[in-house]
């Protein structure tokens, strides 16, 4: 293994364990590194909803990810459906997490450049959470905790 590649590994292994208390291991190892996680919800009539991938931020005990207002994940959310969760892939570490919405602009504003740095097209400024459309009530934040 190179020089770069095992600090890499440490790096995400350190990733994983700041996270580790909240979710399981195999949950916490794969945010560390993963671009996307695969969110779903559960409609009125308890079926699964479409899986659709999404950016993320990995903050303490939360995943947080943005969406629109009036998307059905929102309006499931608000209804109290749990989130469903695949990390990194529609098939790879899977938790039931319980989501919360969430318009706090300072939360965007933390968002922001965790994006940049995990996302090339944001480091360019497009496509990341925006504290001004948080707080126009144009983009809501979701925050997502394990439900173990």
């Amino acid at each position: 293994m190179s020089v770069t590649g095992a600090l890499s590994f440490a790096f995400a292994l350190l990733a994983a364990a700041a996270v580790a208390a909240s979710f399981r291991p195999d949950v916490a190892t794969a945010l560390a590194t993963a671009k996307q996680i695969y969110v779903a919800t559960r409609r009125a009539d308890g079926t699964e909803s479409k899986v659709v991938p999404v950016w993320f931020m990995v903050d303490g005990d939360a995943i947080y990810f943005t969406t629109g207002p009036d998307s059905h994940k929102a309006r499931r959310i608000r209804r109290g459906s749990p989130l469903l969760v695949w990390v990194g892939s529609p098939s790879g570490p899977h938790f039931v997490g319980q989501a919360e919405l969430l318009r706090d602009p300072e939360v965007a504003a933390r968002m922001a450049p965790a994006y940049s740095q995990k996302y090339w097209i944001a480091w360019l400024g497009l496509f990341r959470p925006n504290a001004d459309r948080v707080r126009t009530g144009k983009t809501v934040i979701v925050k997502v905790t394990s439900g173990h």
